[in-house]
């Protein structure tokens, strides 16, 4: 049976039970209890060897100020994937789409990728989402309201960030059902390790992505459309003659990326956020006293529970982090959880404070890596977690959540759900 979350308050010093030996740590052999709560491993892995070594001989980082220094430094710690995923998927639809997407890659692609994402995903282009985000959020509530107990993360969490990436590429409407299950199943293909079955599953969602997107882009292309919001027909269209063109095969898995990206990790912060809020009664009640806090609120949750908890770099010559010196060649694990909670970057770590500032949390990366698309997951999660906890005053769990059980991105898988 999962483990129960209870509702309390999590203002805590450092976890007394944090390991008091963290040499074995292994991200492939991961110890229990890890899954529902990683962060006294991180703690006892920060102190004891914050640069450790794995047993496949790569590096886990744990300390915020090696994180901020491997992000400016694009050119020392690339983001290429081919060496590394080569082994592990073998030439394989999920090899081509790990290694092609934005996140995965350095200049000119990720260049070129982000000049068109550009105008459709900035502040102003942001703000004018709301009116329309808003509506969705109430509809849902609306269905929550008539069914009185709820999935969480089906019912609301994950329904939102599928509805405003599908409208970002023109997804039809009715074609959007696949969407969520391809994104999880490429997504979980991330994990250090995996099963044949789940290699099996990444596969066959990458392959009917691949198929789905083709026939959506011969008609963009035949239908193109000059309204900036819709990032598809950017990504078709150059703009002066040396501009970085994208052929077909790249142009498909930028798409594939974008459609995961915005879902799972924008999921996992508001379903995260409304249950944090829920085990800490008095910051919920901070929050309801003062409705305006729910941008510094969010903030927290991205770095209290950061959705995505791991990146990965790889080192393009020799360098030295924490006194140790590593090789060119050497793979690192950046642990974005581990830099959220660490105590000379954020003080009382452990305290879900939703008034934190400063809070200059890593949930969105840094460097030219930072998440292309934040401002849209911010105002997701700002409109969503106030939504539900306006509409429901006595908002509460109805049963056991179950976390997704992924060391990448922490989140859940089901969170039942009950409103009076």
């Amino acid at each position: 049976m999962p483990p129960t979350v209870p509702v309390v308050d999590a203002a805590r010093p450092e976890p007394a039970h944090a390991p008091a030996d963290a040499a074995a740590f292994d991200l492939a052999a991961l110890p229990a209890g890890f899954y529902d709560d990683p962060y006294p491993w991180y703690h006892a892995l920060r102190r004891q060897d914050p640069v450790h070594r794995l047993a496949d001989g790569s590096h886990l980082l744990t300390r915020y100020d090696d994180l901020v220094a491997v992000y400016r430094d694009f050119k020392r710690y690339c983001s290429d994937k081919t060496r590394e995923f080569g082994p592990k998927f073998g030439a394989t639809p999920l090899y081509d789409q790990h290694t092609t997407s934005l996140v995965f890659n350095d200049p000119p692609l990720h260049t070129a990728v982000r000049k068109r994402l550009g105008d459709a995903l900035a502040p102003r282009a942001v703000e004018a989402m709301q009116p329309g985000l808003e509506r969705l959020v109430e509809t849902l509530l609306d269905d929550i309201e008539t069914r009185g107990e709820f999935d969480l993360v089906e019912a609301f969490a994950g329904a939102i960030p599928i509805e405003v990436i599908g409208n970002f590429l023109r997804v039809p409407h009715a074609e959007r059902g696949p969407l969520r299950g391809w994104s999880l199943a490429i997504l979980g293909a991330l994990e250090p390790v995996l099963s044949d079955e789940q290699l099996a599953r990444g596969n066959r969602a990458v392959e009917e992505m691949y198929a789905f997107l083709q026939g959506l882009i011969a008609d963009r292309r035949r239908h193109p459309s000059d309204e900036p919001d819709d990032i598809l027909s950017r990504l078709i269209r150059a703009g002066a003659p040396d501009d970085y063109v994208l052929d077909d095969f790249q142009l498909i898995h930028q798409c594939i990326f974008l459609l995961n990206a915005g879902h799972e990790t924008t999921t996992n912060l508001i379903a995260n956020g409304i249950v944090t809020l829920l085990q800490n009664p008095r910051e919920l009640e901070r929050l309801r006293a003062a409705p305006a806090l729910i941008g510094s609120a969010v903030e927290e949750m991205l770095r209290y529970e950061s959705p995505n908890q791991l990146g990965n770099r790889r080192t393009t010559e020799e360098v030295l982090i924490a006194g140790l010196r590593l090789p060119a060649g050497s793979y690192l694990h950046l642990g974005i959880g581990a830099a959220n909670r660490d105590p000379a970057a954020f003080p009382d770590p452990d305290r879900f404070d939703i008034g934190r500032t400063p809070n200059r949390h890593l949930a969105f990366g840094s460097g030219i890596h930072t998440c292309a698309g934040l401002n849209v997951a911010r105002l997701e999660g700002r409109i969503a977690v106030a939504g539900i906890f306006a509409r429901f005053p006595r908002l509460r769990l109805a049963g056991t959540p179950v976390r997704s059980h992924r060391a990448r991105f922490r989140g859940w898988a089901r969170v039942p759900m009950a409103v009076e």
